[in-house]
């Protein structure tokens, strides 16, 4: 027997209006029974689940049962903000992190509680343009802590994704920051893309995904077209989130990346098994039509292309996936 993933995905990224019955029947049309909520519209403009009302959850949760869906992750921006109060010429938010953690984390793990979901996407904080990450590993490690004691609290485990100018932003700082924080409610979030983004070829996108391998509890997978003359910024702007492309192409190699995963797939399932979680999940992201700060988007069709992409790399390394709903996967 193949080692199986759950296939699941931001989609969001489906329709234009962001729409949450348009969002889950496209999940459902292409087989897929999970999803991560981030950006949604109840009839009066889209939005961040974070700022979902009461009321809207609770019709969140009626449109799941419905669609036989399920979160498995929420894709929220927690630690997306700055990590000091330094003027670094960005436009992102500093607020004192004592009255982050009391308001913007504990209401993301009410909205996670609330939909019976285990898993928060989160990152790793902004450190001042232009500085050494690495510098701030043990700054970011302070105010990440207690981001994950306060989820291992209310039973939720902190997905933290890498991602370009976070101090989070390849595989080194990712595992530097899971080894300075130490607990068992913080794991880490592979994608390819937000690695080959800042110039990486794929030999190097491997080497910052073995970096990172022994702590990381699930994949966001998208994939980045690196040009021949494309080269390291520094820092990603806006502008570079354009070229996204399916994971069966692109600067990642998830081949190669898939084949290594495969062999930790079933000791990776027991464990969150043992944690209420039903497996390891495949959250789809794939921006095919531009990704930004705190989103993309792909369009219905550019979504399936990608499921498809990703379904193929699968098959072609021996992992094993279910597009159809098993009641039992929603017991556990």
């Amino acid at each position: 027997m193949d080692p199986k993933v759950i296939l699941t995905g931001f989609a969001d990224e489906g329709p234009v209006s962001k729409n949450v019955e348009a969002q889950l029947a496209m999940c459902r049309g292409l087989g897929l029974s999970w999803y991560s909520p981030r950006f949604v519209n109840f009839g009066s403009g889209a939005k961040n689940l974070m700022a979902a009302t009461e009321d809207e959850l609770g019709q969140l949760r009626a449109l799941h049962d419905e669609f036989e869906m399920q979160a498995s992750s929420i894709g929220s921006p927690i630690g997306k903000v700055k990590l000091l109060d330094v003027d670094d010429g960005t436009t992102n938010r500093y607020v004192p992190f004592d009255e982050y953690l009391a308001t913007e984390v504990a209401h993301a793990i009410h909205v996670a509680q609330s939909l019976d979901c285990k898993l928060i996407r989160g990152f790793s904080f902004y450190p001042p343009r232009g500085d050494d990450p690495m510098a701030h590993v043990e700054r970011a490690a302070e105010q990440l802590r207690p981001i994950a004691e306060a989820c291992a609290a209310a039973g939720i485990y902190f997905g933290l994704e890498v991602e370009a100018n976070l101090v989070g932003r390849d595989g080194r700082t990712e595992a530097a920051l899971y080894e300075a924080v130490g607990h068992e409610h913080l794991v880490l979030i592979f994608d390819g893309a937000n690695i080959a983004c800042q110039g990486y070829r794929q030999h190097e996108v491997y080497a910052e995904y073995e970096a990172m391998r022994e702590g990381i509890g699930w994949l966001h997978i998208k994939d980045y077209d690196l040009g021949p003359n494309d080269t390291f910024q520094g820092y990603v702007d806006e502008e570079m989130l354009r070229k996204f492309v399916p994971c069966d192409r692109g600067a990642s190699g998830h081949a190669q990346i898939f084949a290594d995963f495969r062999q930790r797939l079933p000791k990776l399932t027991e464990w969150w098994r043992a944690r209420g979680v039903p497996g390891v999940f495949m959250d789809l992201e794939p921006h095919l039509r531009g990704g930004g700060q705190f989103g993309g988007f792909s369009g219905a069709d550019g979504f399936g292309v990608a499921l498809r992409a990703l379904c193929g790399v699968l098959d072609a390394t021996g992992i094993g996936y279910d597009l159809t709903v098993y009641s039992d996967l929603h017991k556990v």
